[in-house]
This record gives C-alpha cells, structure tokens and sequence, in this order.
C-alpha cells in the first residue's frame, strides 16, 4: 500500500473549499471534507483506479459530482497535487 501525501498547494484549495462551503453550513463543509478525504484512500491501493488526468501524468477522482481530486503516481506514494471544482477550468492557463 502507498501512502498519500498532499502538497501544499492541494491542501489550500481543500482548506479554501470547505471554508466557502462552511460559510453557508458548517455540517455541509464537514461532510464534504469526509467525502473527499474517504474518495483519496483507494487510490493507496490501486493507483491506477481513477481516470487519466487532463494533465500529462496526472489521474483524476470524481470525489464528489462538483469536486475532483487530482493526483500522481510517484514511485512509492500518491501525491494528491489539487482539488477543484468540475467547472473549474483545468489545466490552469
């Protein structure tokens, strides 16, 4: 199993997430913070679940219909590199 780091850039824009989320309902932004955290943990087992990321050598969870998960493969970890929005635009110009 491989373990799952997150990059600082990833945890801002969970953090900046749940926060807007919070700001409307506070159980809200916990249960999506349960949602995404819990759509991350498969990929420690299989890596290569999850679609191909429109980034070259990134993959993608649809963690939530509103929310993806972008990700690497690195050689002994996961490194979960953002969390967006599906209308996001992605890649960033």
């Amino acid at each position: 199993m491989l373990s799952i780091r997150w990059t600082v850039e990833a945890l801002e824009d969970f953090d900046q997430l749940t926060d807007c989320i919070a700001e409307l309902s506070p159980r809200a932004a916990m249960t999506m913070f349960e949602v995404i955290e819990k759509a991350v943990i498969p990929v420690a087992v299989t890596p290569f679940l999850f679609r191909s990321g429109r980034e070259p050598g990134t993959r993608e969870i649809v963690a939530h219909p509103n929310y993806i998960v972008v990700y690497r493969v690195m050689d002994n970890w996961i490194e979960v590199v953002n969390v967006i929005h599906a209308r996001q635009r992605y890649p960033f110009p």
